[in-house]
């Protein structure tokens, strides 16, 4: 194995994240029959948001009240109430990618294996819990907690100093998206790996050491290396 470590994204990298299905799911646990209008609606306030979470420009409380104020202001709840909600919704439906439960399998105890994510800490516990998983990563770190996300630096030297002795060429970093993990692991002096699942374009500037379309495709080129 040529790494030491690796270091995964959480959403869509190893965990399924259909937040159209989680929030009918939420949405139907207060008698509202969430539509896929409705959803995109949801859309145009909530992807500005995380573009402005992952610059440092708002906090995840802000972006986590914003996201919900139109829905909680019409069902007089507070958007904590409809966030934890969705968290609660998403745990429930919650799934590993394709592929996922083999990886991990097959890296155990060959490669140390930790998390990095944008993603929430109520939802990301529950989630490696309810997937048997929560043992196999440490550091997990959440950008919750830290106060940094992806693509900020910060983050991933916050997840060095958790990790001992390490030579960061011996790290990569796995992840489906381009900005923030891709980017952000090229900046930290990573190498990377782009999990393209949608065969999209690389945006320009961004150079992953390596590309797959699938985990599958990820184990075999790992333990060629």
């Amino acid at each position: 194995m040529k790494y030491q470590w690796i270091l995964f994204d959480a959403d869509e990298t190893l965990f399924h994240f259909d937040a159209f299905k989680g929030l009918q799911l939420m949405f139907s646990r207060f008698d509202v029959d969430f539509s896929r209008d409705d959803f995109s609606h949801y859309q145009t306030v909530n992807l500005p948001l995380w573009v402005d979470y992952q610059d440092g420009n708002i906090t995840a409380t802000q972006l986590q009240n914003r996201r919900f104020q139109f829905w909680a202001d019409k069902l007089a709840v507070t958007t904590q109430t409809l966030n934890s909600a969705f968290m609660t919704a998403m745990a429930d439906i919650c799934c590993l990618l394709p592929g996922a439960k083999e990886l991990i399998s097959a890296l155990t105890g060959k490669v140390n294996m930790g998390i990095i994510t944008n993603g929430f800490t109520e939802l990301q516990r529950v989630r490696l819990e309810k997937t048997g998983l929560k043992d196999v990563f440490a550091p997990l770190v959440i950008s919750e907690q830290v106060g940094i996300a992806k693509p900020d630096i910060g983050i991933f030297e916050h997840a060095l100093t958790h990790m001992g002795e390490i030579q960061r060429e011996q790290v990569l970093m796995v992840g489906d998206n381009p900005h923030s993990d891709i980017l952000g692991g090229m900046n930290a002096g990573f190498d990377t790996c782009w999990l393209n699942s949608e065969n999209s374009a690389l945006p320009d500037g961004i150079k992953p050491s390596y590309q797959v379309s699938s985990l599958t495709q990820l184990q075999s080129l790992l333990l060629a290396a």
